[in-house]
């Protein structure tokens, strides 16, 4: 595989991962205005991304273990980070959404 087809595959990465992290984001704003039915869609719609995003990681990580090896660059390990800031996002949103959740049960 050469270094631009490396790239592509970082790049979907990267965009897989700033897509689970945008529905995430969405989810909070919607779970602030009372919908948690649509926060929970949109978590899910991220959860998706963010699957993507793994799936193309674990492709990498075979290929690598198959002996082709995929080399470090910076765009590998951008990739990497945004991938693990998705998983760090959709934790702390999920953890926000539960405490709002209560919030509005305990003013209802």
């Amino acid at each position: 595989m050469n270094q631009s087809e490396m790239e592509m595959i970082f790049l979907q990465m990267i965009t897989a991962s700033g897509s689970a992290k945008s529905y995430y984001m969405e989810a909070l704003g919607e779970a602030k205005k009372g919908d948690y039915e649509q926060a929970q869609a949109l978590i899910s719609e991220g959860d998706k991304q963010a699957i993507e995003g793994h799936k193309v990681h674990s492709q990498l990580i075979s290929r690598e273990a198959g002996g082709d090896s995929v080399g470090t660059s910076m765009i590998l390990m951008h990739a990497e980070d945004q991938a693990m800031s998705a998983e760090i996002i959709k934790i702390m949103v999920e953890e926000l959404i539960e405490l709002y959740q209560k919030v509005d049960a305990c003013s209802k």
